[in-house]
């Protein structure tokens, strides 16, 4: 199939409009990944002045439900009505809900609040990616992988120390009020300068499409987040949550091939490389917020780092995974190949997974930053080709919901990465400082096997040796699981099939504007 529209940029084609957009959407994907990582800073402050410690983890789950469930719906929504309008409100959305959180005066109002973010949050990623995909043809798109991959390192790395900075000098409500000035920024940039056809759809939305898969996405992240934690694995309430989501995610698949105007249409997965892509997508997620919860308390706990520290000392890997995406995306750009990005991005993850498996109480700093730049090495080549392969795998039509999807997808690996992989790493925790330090180890993480820095300095020396071997213990058992999921993602790299990517350029067309013609896509 071959897509035939044309996006055209009506504000005059310069590369200095393009650069303002872009410029705005960069802004917008900060603001989406940055809030959980400042919130989480102002957690504890946030805590003493509203109360209600036992609904903590509602401020985080409600917002990430809320995003995930939302994220497929933008996507098609863009699709139908024009990606402007959409992703504008998903902004304005985001924003509201970030005033009406910092304006909390309770536990319960922040959760609802933090919700409203959520929805709008969803809408985020997916508008940034879509109008990319929209303006930039797939063989240019390539320049500015490193562009998008320093802003998800700098959101990763700055997040906790911009969020103790505000916490401690502005107040926790600032860490919500500082998303309104970037975010008016954006909108007053996308707004002025960025043009896109208009549509209307003839057909309504498939509100039973988005239900089911509302419903489904729901129960799936509840089973992810309160699984270990809240409930045991085989209590009631998670059966009773893996049910509904297997029978809502089995009705909508059901239904999305009767819908006129399915949320999520599956002739896209007809597509081998999308498939490929959304399981690829899936692993790194699965992957990347594994290591990245997981190599600072490792960090903290036995090589001493301090909290601010070890955020840093994650510099290793977000550095190689910078530098490796903008010499992919440069390699992609004027080669318009790909196909070896994947398959070696895929096998460095494995192996880099692999040597943190290995690390242990005598690890240096220095081995333990080379293991982690491997890693990072790895996801590099994987995180925007991900979505530039899945881009080009569809017809124009269906870029939103192409976009909406693999973001799901990233969303969904990470949701399972924390889960199982914490659930790995806490049982093994609680063994081994069983084993080595008998009622007090197991006393020590009676309430929980993540021991902050100051309960480990008041811990007797034995039981704090014993700490440091168990969180050893628990995060080879993470990795090594990293490392096997890396595995899948290695087999379906190999059996991408390398489609070029097309449009060499923009090309001027008749009113002096620069039309960027849609991708054509591979045959399905």
């Amino acid at each position: 199939m071959a897509a035939t529209e044309t996006v055209t940029d009506k504000a005059g084609g310069q590369p200095r409009s393009v650069r303002v957009v872009l410029l705005a959407l960069m802004i917008t994907m900060m603001l989406a990944m940055l809030d959980n990582m400042i919130i989480g800073t102002a957690m504890p402050t946030i805590v003493g002045e509203l109360g209600g410690l036992e609904h903590l983890s509602w401020v985080v789950t409600a917002y990430t439900l809320a995003t995930a469930a939302s994220t497929p719906l933008w996507g098609k929504l863009g699709d139908m009505y024009g990606r402007k309008g959409i992703f504008m409100s998903s902004i304005v959305l985001f924003l509201i809900g970030s005033a009406l959180s910092g304006m909390a005066q309770d536990m319960g109002q922040l959760i609802g609040f933090r919700a409203v973010q959520g929805l709008g949050a969803g809408g985020l990623m997916v508008g940034v990616m879509a109008i990319i995909g929209d303006l930039i043809p797939p063989r240019e798109r390539g320049k500015y992988q490193g562009m998008m991959a320093g802003v998800m390192a700098l959101a990763m790395i700055g997040g906790p120390l911009v969020g103790g900075t505000i916490t401690d000098h502005w107040g926790w409500r600032w860490a919500f009020y500082i998303n309104l000035p970037l975010g008016i920024v954006a909108l007053l940039a996308i707004s002025a300068v960025l043009h896109l056809p208009k549509k209307r759809a003839q057909t309504q939305i498939d509100y039973l499409g988005a239900g089911l898969l509302t419903v489904g996405i729901t129960a799936i992240v509840l089973v992810t987040t309160w699984g270990g934690t809240e409930y045991a694995w085989t209590s009631a309430r998670i059966m009773e949550l893996i049910g509904i989501g297997v029978a809502a995610l089995i009705g909508f698949v059901f239904w999305q091939t009767k819908a006129a105007e399915p949320v999520l249409p599956l002739h896209i997965f007809r597509s081998r490389n999308f498939t490929l892509m959304s399981v690829i997508g899936f692993i790194v997620g699965f992957v990347m917020f594994g290591a990245t919860l997981f190599l600072p308390l490792y960090q903290q706990s036995v090589q001493g780092a301090s909290a601010t520290n070890s955020g840093l000392l994650l510099l290793p890997m977000l550095g190689a995974m910078l530098v490796t995406s903008m010499v992919a995306g440069r390699v992609t750009t004027n080669t318009g190949r790909y196909y070896v990005f994947p398959v070696v991005g895929s096998a460095l993850m494995v192996v880099g997974l692999y040597l943190l498996s290995t690390m242990d109480t005598g690890t240096s700093r220095l081995t333990s930053g080379v293991f982690m730049a491997v890693v990072g090495f790895g996801m590099g080549c994987l995180m925007q080709i991900t979505m530039l392969v899945a881009q080009n795998s569809v017809e124009m039509k269906d870029m939103g919901v192409a976009s909406s999807s693999t973001t799901l997808f990233r969303t969904l690996g990470s949701s399972f990465g924390v889960a199982i992989m914490g659930a790995l790493f806490n049982n093994r925790v609680h063994d081994v400082m069983a084993d080595r330090a008998g009622a007090l180890g197991s006393k020590v993480t009676e309430q929980s096997a993540q021991v902050d820095a100051a309960g480990l300095a008041k811990l007797p020396e034995a039981a704090r040796e014993a700490y440091q071997h168990a969180v050893s213990a628990g995060t080879h058992s993470a990795f090594l699981l990293g490392a096997a999921a890396a595995v899948i993602a290695l087999v379906a790299a190999v059996f991408v099939k390398e489609v070029p990517l097309k449009g060499a350029g923009p090309k001027e067309d008749s009113a002096g504007g620069t039309a960027v013609q849609a991708p054509v896509t591979e045959a399905v």
